[in-house]
Formats: structure tokens, C-alpha cells, sequence
């Protein structure tokens, strides 16, 4: 049992296992429901909106809020499974500790691995972000950056080898200082934010807290400002029209390109919604985690979920969703001159992005280092990692790491890269977190703890699987004989002009393939074993939401997974716990 490669850790020994009060030289328990909704809110409300949301509706219009919904009713299965997992495991670790219970040790590490990707990578494009709003605010203040000091590398490059127009890009790698033969181009902003959140996240949970709380406030007053101010104009104005914008054939539309063009957002919609698992890290720290983690999540998650859908019908009422192509900062662009012309609101928009992706970035950077450190606690980290601050209660060494891991590749990456590559790991944990809950017994209900309600999917399941077959059979013409004949991609507009490559097209298939045969096998299973209806919902959700990804999201995963598997045959193999 001890060499199996997915040897399990019962529930009762995590307990025992993790730190707390009682053990002594354990985390502060300082957390109450308030403060986890707005740690949630502070992690979800903010890249996402103030960022990615250009992209999500120049992808799918008006009708991205479509998305929007798919993706909430995905994510707030994902969080009833979750709280479910909370509730029972009240301890710092979030999917990872969750999976080791339910899948055993090497998925363990899989999904430890994946969210490390997560909080690292995804706080690369929160940093990148942030300097754009910062470098635009300061310049609003006649503060100027030089364009090569806040711009990655990359993005520079890349805007001169693919003739983009983003004047700032072309202006860093024109302008720059060559040293030894290479432009010296850097994020500057970017890199400073990520030190300044690396020591408040150190110094401790308190601080942050307070710090979090604050930001929060603020933001929601601000976004809530965008939204009646944006909404009276874009009705006044008599602007509705743009929600039925015309295609390219003339015909007008919510959906103008589309539910294919829709679910070209899936990366730019569901990184919007990545930050509420991460409440499920501070365990350690709440006063009372399996009444209050579930309660934080599954309330920031409603809350965002209604704000984003406002935001997009603002967006899209305000301006046409054709002129998004290429808009870093859509909050602030809808106000400009030449739009809804509100001068006041794009400097108050500016000032509260820059609060709200600072906020992201706290709550990202808080959770990497406690995946850290349980992981290390297993045994398959150095016990270097677990190592916590005498006065401040932190793990510092994970801290400091992880201020490395997040500030290094800010020289190199860019953020087109970090936003797929963040979004494809996050899904792959929330299915197997999901489909952990299936795996588990069933517990007895304690009053004060969250449980997780049994609804026998043992017909239900099946039935909706065979009538979103039929559906899909009867309304959509050819759609499972498309799945199987790739001819029809030499004939895609996109592939004939050279935007993509023909696996760029097949890989979706591919995965739509792989979606139905895993869905016809669920259904076979949740008529065998009577599963429970949420979990399984949990996972057929986000399983379609991977079938949006593309081929070179599927590349770079894998090859990090790879990488990962490897690091663990090396060390945590043999120096697991459970192999002791």
C-alpha cells in the first residue's frame, strides 16, 4: 500500500495532521464570514473586469453574459463541492488536500500542482494588468512612464512581429536603450507591486485582512458607480440598440457571432471568476471553517456573478462590441470622449482598478504560499516549505518563493500567455474536486457545518445527458457528423486567411469528442453507483467549459503537468508520509 501511487489519506489523519490552536505555533485564526466574502470578492471582482471583460465581449457580444451564467452555474457547483470538502477538511490546501482524500497521492500532487500554476501564473496577468491602469492613472496625473519601463518584453516583440497596432508597444520597442544587443524592456510597475504584496503578505493575515477589507469597499462602490452612471447613459442616450449589433452578413443579433464566437471567451470569461476557490486555502486562519468557508464562497460568488453580468450589459449597451478588439482597460474606455464622453469617470475608473487588482493580487499571493505548505507538510516538499514566522504566524519561506516565482517570469512572459495557460488549470482542478466529491461516504449532518444536499442522480443525470443529445441532434445541423469529418475546416474563413492552424480548429473538436464520451460514461456511472445530482453537474459543466480551450492551452498544460510529475517521482515519491 505504501508504494501505490494513489495511496489515500483519510479524512480523521489530515485533521490530525494540520496545525492548529491546539498544537501550538499554528496560524492566527482571525477570519470571520465577512472577511472570507470579502477576501472572495476582492480575489474574483477584479483582472477579470477590469481587464480580460474587453476581450470576453469583443469574442461574444452582447450575448456574452450567456457565458457569464454557464460559467456561475459551473463555478457555483464547483463551490458547493467545495464547501462540501471544506466542511469536512478545515484546513489549509484548498482541491489538493481535498483530492488526496478522494483520488489519492499522485492526483494529490496533479491538482497541487495545477493550483500552483494558478495562483503563480494568474498573478503574472494581475500584475501586468495593474500596471496598465497604474501607468494610465499617472499619466492622467502628468506623470509619465517611459513605455519601455512599463511593458513586458514579449508584448513588445510580439507587437512588431504580428504588425499590431498598440502605439504603446511599438513606442517601448523603438525607444528602448540597447544594451549587449537586447532592448531593455521591462515592467517596472508590475515588478514593484508584486514586492510590496510579497512583504504585507508576509508581515501577516491580520494586516492583509484589514488591508482587503478596505479595498473591497471601495471597489464595490466604485464598480456599483459604473454601473447606474453607464446603464442612465447608455438608456438616455438611447443606446439599447447595441445589444442587437449586426453581424457580418447584416443580420442583427445578441449573439453576433454566434455561440462559437461565445465560447471563444471561455478563457476570458472563466478567468473572471478564478479567486473563489482560493478562500478554501484560509481554513487554518478562520474562526470557524466549516460554517463560515462554505458561506464565504458560495456569497462572493453570487455577489461577482450579478456584477459581471451588469458590467457586460453596460459595456455592450455604451459602445459597440466590435470596437473592444485589443482594449486593455474596457471600464475606462467606455467613458472616453468619442463614447459615453465622462472625463470624471475614467480617472475614477483608472484609481479603482488599480485598488481592485491590488486586492487580486493580495489574495493570490496569500493563497500560494499555504499550498506550499501543506503540501510540504505530506512530505513531498523540503519541510523548508511548512516553516512558519516565529512572530508574524506566516509561512515565510513560501511567502518569499512565492513573491520569486510570481516576479521572475514578469521579465519574460506576456499576458496572452498567462491568461490560457491560468484557465485550463483552474477547470482541471474543479473537476476533479467535483468528481472527489462522488468518491467520498456520505456524513452525518452536524448542525453548524455545511452539507452538502443528496439529490439521486441515478435518472436525472442521465435523463438531462440524453436530452441534451437530442437537443444538440435536433437543433443543430450536423453537429455530431462535424465532431468526426474535418473537411469543413478547410473551408473556415479563419484557416484560409492563416489567423489559425488546422489543430487550432481540430483540438476543440477533439475535446467536444472527448466531452460526450465522458458524459455517456458519467450518466452509465450515476445509474450504477445512484451519485449525487450537484457533484456530477459539477463536473459535466466544467468539463464543457475545457472544450473551449485550444490546442496550445492543452500543449503548455500538459507540459507543466509533465514537469510536475516528474519532480514528484524524484522527491515526493519517496519522501511522502504515507510511503513512510
Amino acid at each position: 500500500m505504501s508504494n501505490s501511487l494513489f495511496r489515500k489519506k483519510n479524512i480523521s489523519s489530515i485533521l490530525a495532521e494540520g496545525p492548529d490552536d491546539s498544537h501550538g505555533s499554528g496560524l492566527h485564526r482571525v477570519l470571520s464570514v465577512k472577511d472570507l466574502t470579502f477576501f472572495g470578492i476582492a480575489a474574483i471582482l477584479g483582472a477579470g473586469s477590469f481587464s480580460s471583460l474587453g476581450t470576453a465581449v469583443f469574442n461574444g457580444g452582447p450575448g456574452v453574459i450567456v457565458l457569464f451564467i454557464i460559467t456561475a452555474i459551473a463555478c457555483g457547483f464547483t463551490a458547493l463541492c467545495y464547501s462540501e470538502f471544506a466542511s469536512r477538511i478545515p484546513v489549509a490546501g484548498s482541491a489538493y488536500t481535498y483530492a488526496y482524500a478522494s483520488f489519492g497521492e499522485l492526483f494529490a500532487w496533479i491538482i497541487g500542482w495545477a493550483l500552483i500554476m494558478e495562483y503563480s501564473i494568474g498573478n503574472i496577468y494581475v500584475a501586468y494588468s495593474w500596471s496598465d491602469y497604474f501607468t494610465s492613472f499617472m499619466d492622467k496625473m502628468n506623470v509619465h512612464i517611459p513605455e519601455y519601463l512599463a511593458t513586458s518584453y514579449m508584448e513588445a516583440k510580439h507587437a512588431i512581429e504580428k504588425g499590431a497596432t498598440n502605439a504603446d508597444d511599438i513606442k517601448a520597442w523603438n525607444t528602448a536603450p540597447i544594451i549587449g544587443g537586447i532592448r531593455m524592456i521591462v515592467d517596472v510597475p508590475a515588478l514593484v507591486i508584486n514586492g510590496l504584496i510579497t512583504y504585507l503578505v508576509y508581515r501577516g493575515v491580520k494586516e492583509s485582512r484589514n488591508f482587503s477589507n478596505v479595498m473591497v469597499i471601495l471597489k464595490m462602490c466604485v464598480v456599483g458607480l459604473i454601473i447606474l452612471v453607464g446603464g442612465y447613459l447608455v438608456f438616455s442616450n438611447g443606446l439599447t440598440p447595441n445589444w442587437l449589433p449586426a453581424n457580418d452578413e447584416g443580420v442583427h443579433s445578441f449573439m453576433p457571432n454566434g455561440f462559437s464566437g461565445v465560447m471563444k471567451a471561455v478563457a476570458s470569461v472563466f478567468f473572471a471568476y478564478i479567486g473563489f476557490d482560493a478562500v478554501s486555502v484560509l481554513a487554518e486562519e478562520s474562526k470557524n471553517p466549516q460554517r463560515d468557508l462554505p458561506r464565504g464562497m458560495i456569497l462572493s460568488l453570487v455577489i461577482c456573478t450579478v456584477v459581471y453580468i451588469l458590467l457586460s450589459l453596460v459595456l455592450t449597451g455604451a459602445v459597440n462590441y466590435r470596437h473592444f478588439e485589443n482594449v486593455g482597460d474596457p471600464l475606462a474606455f467606455i467613458f472616453e470622449k468619442e463614447n459615453l464622453n465622462v472625463g470624471w469617470m475614467q480617472t475614477l475608473v483608472a484609481i479603482s482598478a488599480v485598488v481592485a487588482m491590488t486586492s487580486v493580487l493580495l489574495v493570490f499571493q496569500m493563497g500560494q504560499p499555504r499550498m506550499w505548505m501543506t503540501i510540504s507538510r505530506d512530505g513531498l516538499l523540503p519541510p523548508v516549505f511548512q516553516k512558519i514566522h516565529p512572530k508574524y504566524k506566516t509561512p515565510s519561506f513560501a511567502t518569499i518563493l512565492t513573491g520569486l516565482v510570481v516576479g521572475i517570469p514578469i521579465i519574460f512572459t506576456d499576458k496572452t500567455f498567462v491568461l490560457d495557460f491560468t484557465s485550463i488549470a483552474t477547470l482541471f482542478a474543479f473537476v476533479l474536486v467535483c468528481g472527489g466529491v462522488l468518491l467520498i461516504p456520505s456524513k452525518e449532518k452536524i448542525p453548524g457545518r455545511f452539507h452538502l444536499p443528496y439529490i439521486n442522480g441515478q435518472f436525472i443525470f442521465p435523463l438531462i445527458i440524453a436530452m441534451a443529445i437530442f437537443f444538440v441532434w435536433r437543433y443543430s445541423d450536423n453537429y455530431f457528423q462535424n465532431l468526426l469529418n474535418f473537411d469543413f475546416i478547410y473551408a473556415d474563413p479563419d484557416y484560409i486567411s492563416g489567423k489559425v492552424t488546422f489543430m487550432d480548429l481540430a483540438t476543440p473538436n477533439v475535446s467536444l469528442v472527448v466531452f460526450w464520451v465522458g458524459a455517456v460514461i458519467l450518466a452509465i456511472l450515476s445509474f450504477l453507483k445512484k451519485y449525487s445530482l450537484i457533484p456530477l453537474m459539477g463536473v459535466i459543466t466544467c468539463m464543457y467549459l475545457l472544450t473551449g480551450m485550444t490546442k496550445s492551452n492543452w500543449l503548455w498544460f500538459t507540459g507543466w503537468l509533465v514537469v510536475g510529475v516528474i519532480i514528484y517521482f524524484l522527491y515526493g515519491y519517496k519522501k511522502s508520509k504515507l510511503a513512510r
